[in-house]
């Protein structure tokens, strides 16, 4: 079979592998940053501790989101969870 057989020109790279692109539209358009929300540790933890215990799907959804506390809420949440009793 010679390289322009069926009018095909076979070359190295064109036997790579084509790396696929999902196209979403205009690649040029800014994208805004998500308005921030300030709601209370309360609120939060008694939404949270209700969806948790009642095995709300959502919940894993935005497991590995990321949240801004402050410094010492998270010295606090940290020493919390060192000290916790091992099984």
């Amino acid at each position: 079979m010679s390289p322009t057989e069926f009018g095909v020109i076979v070359t190295e790279r064109s036997l790579m592998r084509q790396r696929l692109r999902l196209y979403t539209g205009d690649e040029n358009v800014a994208t805004l940053a998500e308005p921030e929300v300030t709601i209370t540790l309360g609120e939060i933890t008694q939404i949270l501790t209700d969806a948790a215990n009642s095995r709300r799907a959502w919940v894993k959804d935005f497991a590995e989101d990321e949240l801004r506390i402050s410094s010492d809420l998270y010295e606090v949440l940290q020493t919390y969870w060192n000290m916790r009793p091992s099984a």
